[in-house]
């Protein structure tokens, strides 16, 4: 295999022992699938080139970013893998347009706007995740509420299909494959370039830490500010505090000086008990996961297993939902550094046809971000059953998936998630990448 490949392509052939090794896992550290191959390639007519070769014998490719899948989706058993941060840097603003590569870290889109006083108007909570790979799940951070998913701000695409062909599609070209490929989970085609929407950028951003002791509390203002739209920024952390828990709204105002957040404005009528708050760069501020990065490198859990889980709930029984899972959940069911998310967005802002949540005003998303053991394999067995009880409880109750978790999901889970969305996504992938080839760790396959 290595022999037919290499003339084809100026990028890297890897075949060692250490390169497939690390291929072999991901953020999740659960499962763990070698591939024949790793292919870093130098340009979109590698990426072309080792699709072709691939389609034409039948092999599995799977397009790997910063590999922070929580479950093998990025991952392929004796296929190719396409190291995707090796393609060339191009991080171009023009207008309020950036063109960047695929495998480029969203900090590295920051590093190119910020100079231009523009941002993309959602990010991730974490930087380091590529373009590429939080465009083909929907990405979502505590922006959503306003602007939608990154997805919803996508203008055009550079696509290679499974078929090795090179498209440029966007909502005037090819729009079919757009639309396939944005939440698509991979299945249609590799993501070489895209060109996002800018915002302005603030130069600064306050930060106020709210504490609760009431869920019902919490959640109704959650609600409200999500509904106003007083904040930039609306997330939420539940923190447990010896027996019980406790909750955090996390609510950020953006400004540049002269001008300053009206805090009593902001903060009127909710009804929150504890308070804190901070005042950051707003750079700092977007990458402020860098420090508890680097300190959970230090103290060794950022290698641990992550069983991930993420879903939307309605909003008529989320309270009931979290309240009982919360019940069940102590120290042994999301370890000693995980941390449980939950928070509102705005269905009207969700743009993009791929990206499912239920039905309503407002979905909730709901993360409980477990932390397993190195050592004790039944230990995280048991966690991923917990989170198969919560997926299909949630279900049972009208709730979606955000498709990034540590969850087995069968081509039958993703057709029920998808709903009315999927003949279109079926016929895509049929089209363009036919035979299950792409991503196979996804499990999503059509005849």
């Amino acid at each position: 295999m290595t022999d037919e490949i290499l003339p084809a392509i100026a990028g890297e052939i890897l075949a060692g022992e250490a390169a497939l090794s690390v291929a072999g896992k991901d953020w999740g550290n659960l499962i763990h699938t070698r591939p024949g191959l790793v292919v870093r390639p130098a340009s979109v007519t590698d990426v072309a080139g080792v699709l072709r070769f691939a389609a034409a014998r039948g092999l599995p490719v799977a397009a790997r970013g910063a590999g922070h899948s929580p479950y093998g989706q990025g991952q392929v058993e004796g296929g190719i893998l396409l190291d995707m941060t090796s393609l060339p840097p191009h991080r171009v603003v023009t207008g309020d347009l950036v063109s960047v590569d695929a495998g480029a870290r969203w900090r590295e889109v920051l590093e190119a706007t910020l100079p231009h006083g523009l941002a993309p108007p959602v990010l991730t909570d974490y930087l380091e995740l590529t373009v590429a790979g939080t465009l083909v799940v929907g990405g979502i951070g505590g922006a959503t509420h306003h602007h939608g998913t990154q997805t919803d701000g996508v203008v055009e695409l550079e696509v290679v299909t499974g078929a090795g062909e090179v498209l440029t599609c966007s909502r005037e070209s090819d729009e079919d494959l757009f639309d396939a490929v944005l939440g698509g989970l991979g299945q249609c085609g590799v993501i070489t370039r895209a060109t996002l929407r800018l915002a302005p950028a603030p130069a600064r951003a306050r930060r106020w830490k709210l504490y609760y002791d009431s869920l019902s509390a919490f959640l109704a203002d959650q609600r409200a500010v999500v509904r106003d739209g007083r904040f930039d920024y609306v997330e939420g952390q539940l923190i447990p505090v010896g027996d019980g828990w406790r909750y955090m709204l996390e609510a950020v105002a953006y400004y540049s000086p002269p001008a300053g957040p009206d805090e009593a404005a902001l903060l009127d009528s909710l009804g929150f008990g504890a308070s804190e708050d901070e005042d950051t760069v707003y750079f700092d501020f977007l990458n402020r996961m860098a420090d508890g990065e680097a300190a959970l490198r230090a103290e060794g859990s950022w290698f641990h297993p992550h069983p991930w889980l993420n879903v939307f709930l309605t909003d008529d029984t989320v309270e009931r939902f979290v309240a009982e899972t919360l019940a069940a959940t102590g120290e042994p069911e999301l370890g000693a550094t995980g941390l449980v998310l939950l928070y509102p967005v705005r269905n009207d802002r969700l743009k993009t046809p791929l990206f499912t949540v239920p039905p309503g005003e407002i979905s909730w998303l709901f993360s409980p971000l477990r932390v397993g053991s190195p050592r004790d394999p039944l230990h995280n067995a048991r966690l991923l059953q917990l989170n198969v009880d919560l997926y299909r409880k949630a279900r049972e109750l009208g709730g979606k998936v955000y498709p990034s978790n540590a969850l087995p999901m069968s081509t039958e889970d993703w057709r029920a998630h998808f709903g009315g969305a999927w003949p279109k996504l079926a016929d895509a992938k049929a089209r363009y990448a036919p035979g299950n080839l792409l991503n196979p760790g996804q499990c999503l396959r059509v005849p």
